[in-house]
């Protein structure tokens, strides 16, 4: 069993595997896509392939659209070169589900697959025929945060982009260039409505897409390298929207066990490339059964009933709302606190900690105790039913490779956000108060004994990567675990930095507690443990 064109011409061999096929004339929907496309999608990750693809795939399956989508990669051009065309641009879909079934799906809604490169003329210019087509209704993204940036690590324009403003939209370098280019090609053949969809999860990812686009339509118009009205153009919503998302579904790399479950059926070609910038990817891509997306409704060329494939359109307030829900309260600190105390307490997989029952109770406290009383609903999602997927389903799903040390990167950049905006809404609320709160403040403390790299069971351990270690670790080192220390003298400069809390702990009146937990934590080899039974069991 082969995934191209040839290896799937005998469907009966997958189906007896349990392989759900494309029940469609692919290559009608293929001439239709190429002729008269309406979404083409930049980013060719897991994401992508898991998501976005598959919805497409559903409603071509149950005839609702008759073209599919088109991709193309601008960071990594060896992912379509050596997955998407060896593959005759199929992936498969392998779900992943708590009970421990899986779901096997051939799918094949990519109808083209093409690489951002400004220096391929053949490639460059079939994207160029694509954003002049009329029909073309949707540009969407999922190229991470980082790739709406244009400075570097120092905050500076970077070079590229730097290049990219004087040289203007001819043979730009910079990824954000190459796609503003494409968009002014939009422009001249008669600007063109269309919507740009950052589906990144970042907040207000729209608001980054534009933001960069933007800049480069501005500076090529006051440098002189493009008609005039490109900016206006890029600025007016009636022809160029850039929507708000919020999107949650895990998708981890591809994982042994899974390419092992395949192998057993038959399948060939299914070992990982890890590509020259480290990309590791796979014919297959193993995903949560869960998944949510919601867009804000703003398409001036109109869009395809896609809301049918699951995907909810809204306003942006109830977007943001949405993202607000997930990120501050029902999912994002939950998986933080877990991360914490996972590396603490020595595991390895996200899934095995909800099976220990101390910290199972915590999360649930953390979400439903002190993050229900404050969330916002935004009617398009329950958020109680929302924690109950999260804390019964998708966290202890035993499938899901995912790893508290990769979790508790950046944890210091996260903490703002995660229990941050919780504790200010308690501050600011006139029938809740901030002395209600006992288990945010636990995780505030556990991080700050995280950060001395020592376990719970005395052993040393590597720090996950975080840009502040260098600032907020050599307060940790001070700390010990022989229980005799003034805690409180040698934390109070980290418990004041609003730029990690999001707020000053002392001014929020929470450092006194958080004292009191980390000095127990600090309490010797198993405090951890004692303290967390302690404190959450009782």
């Amino acid at each position: 069993m082969i995934l191209d064109n040839a290896g799937l011409a005998d469907r009966k061999i997958w189906e007896e595997k349990g392989y759900k096929l494309p029940d469609y004339d692919r290559e009608m929907v293929r001439k239709e896509t190429v002729k008269n496309p309406f979404w083409i999608h930049f980013g060719a990750g897991n994401i992508f392939r898991a998501f976005q693809a598959n919805v497409v795939q559903n409603l071509l399956n149950e005839g609702k659209l008759d073209r599919g989508l088109i991709v193309s990669e601008g960071y990594d051009y060896e992912i379509i070169e050596r997955m998407n065309r060896l593959h005759d641009d199929y992936s498969l879909l392998v779900t992943l589900k708590a009970d421990g079934s899986i779901e096997k799906t051939v799918v094949g809604s990519v109808m083209e697959s093409l690489v951002l490169d400004s220096e391929n003329d053949a490639e460059f210019g079939r994207l160029k025929e694509i954003f002049r087509n009329d029909t073309l209704q949707m540009v969407s993204f999922t190229i991470t945060e980082k790739g709406y940036s244009l400075k570097d690590g120092q905050g500076n324009i970077a070079g590229a982009v730097k290049e990219d403003f004087a040289k203007g939209p001819a043979k730009p370098v910079s990824y954000i260039g190459k796609v503003t280019a494409l968009l002014y090609e939009r422009y001249v053949s008669g600007a063109k409505p269309v919507a740009m969809v950052s589906m990144d999860n970042c907040s207000h990812n729209g608001d980054k897409l534009y933001d960069a686009v933007y800049a480069f339509a501005y500076e090529w118009e006051k440098n002189g390298v493009c008609e005039k009205g490109f900016a206006d153009y890029v600025n007016n919503p009636d022809k160029v929207s850039f929507p708000w998302t919020m999107i949650d579904k895990i998708t981890p790399r591809p994982d042994d066990s899974v390419k092992k479950m395949l192998a057993e059926d038959g399948l060939m070609g299914l070992e990982a490339v890890v590509t020259s910038k480290n990309t590791y990817i796979a014919s297959f891509v193993n995903a949560e059964e869960c998944e949510y997306l919601v867009i804000e409704d703003a398409f001036p060329n109109g869009r395809p009933d896609l809301a049918s494939g699951g995907i909810i359109f809204t306003d942006r307030e109830t977007v943001d709302k949405v993202e607000k829900m997930k990120v501050c309260t029902c999912l994002n600190p939950l998986h933080t606190a877990l991360a914490v105390f996972g590396c603490l307490l020595g595991y390895e997989k996200i899934s095995d900690e909800m099976k220990d029952e101390t910290l199972k109770k915590l999360v649930n406290e953390i979400g439903y105790t002190e993050g229900l009383p404050v969330v916002i609903n935004p009617g398009v999602l329950d958020p109680k039913e929302f924690i109950d997927t999260v804390v019964n389903i998708r966290i202890p799903n035993p499938f899901m490779p995912d790893t508290p040390q990769r979790i508790a990167c950046d944890t210091s950049q996260k903490l703002a956000i995660r229990y941050g905006e919780t504790v200010k809404a308690y501050m600011n609320s006139e029938e809740l108060s901030v002395s209600e709160l006992r288990f945010i403040p636990l995780v505030y403390a556990g991080w700050i004994r995280y950060l001395m790299g020592i376990s719970d069971d005395g052993k040393s351990f590597e720090l996950s990567p975080d840009p502040l270690l260098d600032t907020v670790c050599p307060y940790a080192e001070k700390l010990n675990l022989q229980g005799k220390q003034d805690v409180t003298t040698i934390v109070e400069p980290i418990l004041r930095m609003d730029n990690i809390f999001g707020i000053d702990l002392y001014e929020a009146g929470l450092a006194e507690l958080v004292c009191d937990y980390l000095t127990e934590f600090t309490d010797g080899v198993g405090a951890v443990r004692r303290t967390l039974e302690h404190y959450v069991n009782r």
